[in-house]
């Protein structure tokens, strides 16, 4: 099965999850504040990473920022609960998905495992060779390769997450069609999981940011007012 790191500075969350995790079959690793697991998630790299945001030294939002300088590990934050400033600005910075203390271990373990099958790319060759959706997509310079987690725009990689690759495929697959925000909520979290109008926004808005590092110029992602998006491919 999967490994889990937790981050958190409350010990008995990290054991009381760690059982829970370790009870569906998830090898877990623990960490207790944000320095030593900076360091652990970089040389062991997990499959993926539950964040909590406020821990002293280092808080979450720092450590998923200097991950992200290296890797598009899939992030699940934990939030105080209400803080609806933390959900903003963790989704802003790339993580895949939050779930606000105090929190049922259940529903952690839905979101995870959500979020994992997000990004459970790999397929055989047999399947390859009958799922046109689980091949590449060439529209205008971009270039995304589903079964590699691969994004390029005009020949430089993109590295995005999990969440992010999805809503660009869902809008790049079919250039020009308007996507509402419900659809590309649809597309990118399962039934089980709840988020709002501001959620995709805020991966949109990270996606844009992502593209002009690579091109100033870059404007493919268009947003139509009280409706939705659509991907532009000239």
């Amino acid at each position: 099965m999967a490994k889990i790191a937790l981050v958190d500075d409350d010990r008995n969350i990290l054991i009381s999850v760690s059982i829970a995790l370790k009870a569906e079959g998830f090898e877990v690793e623990t960490y207790n504040e944000g320095a030593s697991a900076l360091f652990g998630l970089q040389d062991n790299p997990p499959d993926l990473a539950v964040l909590d945001i406020k821990m002293p030294r280092m808080d979450g939002m720092e450590l998923l920022r200097r991950l992200r300088k290296k890797s598009n590990l899939p992030v699940i934050f934990l939030t105080s609960k209400d803080d609806e400033m933390d959900e903003v600005v963790g989704l802003s910075m790339g993580a895949d998905d939050y779930i606000s203390k105090p929190f049922s271990q259940r529903l952690l373990i839905e979101r995870i495992k959500a979020v994992l099958r997000r990004n459970d790319v790999t397929i055989s060759q047999d399947e390859a060779e009958h799922r046109p959706e689980a091949g590449v997509i060439q529209c205008g310079s971009l270039v995304l390769d589903k079964q590699r987690h691969q994004v390029t725009w005009k020949g430089e990689p993109v590295v995005l997450t999990v969440t992010e690759f999805i809503i660009l495929h869902e809008l790049a697959e079919r250039p020009g069609v308007v996507k509402s925000r419900n659809r590309l909520m649809d597309a990118a979290y399962s039934d089980q999981v709840y988020v709002d109008d501001r959620t995709i926004d805020s991966h949109i808005k990270r996606l844009r940011k992502k593209f002009k590092k690579v091109d100033e110029t870059y404007a493919s992602i268009e947003t139509l007012y009280g409706i939705g998006y659509r991907y532009n491919e000239a």
